[in-house]
């Protein structure tokens, strides 16, 4: 049966949205929704030879744009022109921070990232926003679910995912002296994990809850959903480790280990299964000669379907729920 004009009308009005992840306007929010161009124009406050770069991203980068327009460089939809460019710019002095969609900046520009970040050493940095599913409604080609996988294999990229707003700031900052290029992937509409920025040891992950029955680990996004799947965990007696996994090259061997004694192991990402943190903490596991059960809530291995983010991340339990699921069926308590 058709619907009726003014029912359709409403059910689209009504319905869940898409995120405003581009910009924000509202100065009151901008840490909580762009603290990676909050944090890059004070940065350039203290530092002038920080310039940054965007393919077409420029309005994350409006505060940096309003205090410093002569280190604003605009290149349009061209990201491999903007890694190559912030190279040229990194060979003479600069340190380029090039903003970027991820699905473009790390998946289609890989090529140049390592043959003229990596290989050359150079210190740039790429700092990834609307990574995971947060574009879901655009499909496939926007989907940047496959990131972590690319960049780690990259020699010499070092590799970090902030947990929530705080967290970015805190990675962010701490980039301005990390040798060689880094990829810093930001996490769109992360649930807050951290009341003021954290310190982090370089390639160390923090623990924020102690628990013998299981360990969640996870990044990004994935941080959030294990803290409050703890919780609820803690309720039906099961007591889990939660881990801040926010280096993923270099990667916490010591972190996996400390959680492989509990016996169970999962892993949170907004990432394909395969290259991205359940793939960091198999690899440790094996090198290591350790037997852990390990379970994963993450992107499957398969055609995404295309959708709103949030449905679509229900839609794959990559949720508090499907944390709570995933560990109930480790530790046999469903």
């Amino acid at each position: 049966m058709t619907q009726p004009a003014e029912q359709g009308q409403a059910s689209r009005t009504d319905g869940p949205k898409m995120v405003d992840v581009f910009s924000d306007v509202d100065i009151d929010t901008a840490l909580a929704t762009n603290p990676a161009g909050v944090a890059i124009a004070a940065m350039a406050d203290e530092d002038p030879a920080i310039l940054t770069l965007t393919a077409d991203l420029g309005n994350v980068l409006n505060e940096f744009r309003e205090r410093h327009p002569d280190r604003y460089i605009e290149l349009g939809i061209a990201e491999t022109n903007s890694i190559s460019v912030a190279a040229g710019l990194a060979t003479c002095g600069f340190k380029p921070y090039v903003y970027s969609m991820s699905p473009f900046g790390m998946l289609k520009c890989a090529e140049q990232i390592r043959t003229d970040w990596a290989y050359n050493h150079l210190p740039v940095r790429l700092v990834g926003r609307l990574t995971g599913l947060a574009m879901g409604l655009f499909g496939t080609s926007h989907h940047a679910v496959e990131d972590i996988s690319v960049a780690r294999a990259i020699t010499g990229m070092t590799v970090v995912a902030p947990a929530d707003a705080q967290s970015a700031v805190s990675l962010l900052r701490a980039t301005a002296t990390m040798a060689g290029p880094v990829y810093v992937r930001i996490a769109e509409d992360a649930s807050p994990v951290y009341d003021e920025p954290p310190v982090y040891e370089f390639g160390r992950w923090q623990r924020l809850r102690d628990g013998a029955d299981i360990a969640l680990i996870g990044h990004g996004m994935g941080v959030g959903l294990a803290v409050r799947a703890a919780e609820q965990l803690a309720g039906s007696g099961i007591e889990a480790q939660v881990w801040d996994a926010a280096y993923l090259k270099p990667h916490d061997a010591d972190a996996v280990l400390a959680a492989a004694a509990t016996g169970r192991i999962v892993t949170i990402e907004d990432h394909n299964v395969i290259g991205g943190l359940t793939s960091i903490v198999a690899e440790t596991l094996g090198r290591a000669g350790v037997a852990a059960r390990l379970g994963s809530v993450a992107v499957p291995d398969e055609d995404i379907e295309v959708g709103v983010p949030a449905d679509l991340y229900e839609y794959y339990g990559i949720n508090v729920a499907g944390v709570v699921a995933r560990a109930a069926e480790l530790t046999g308590r469903l």
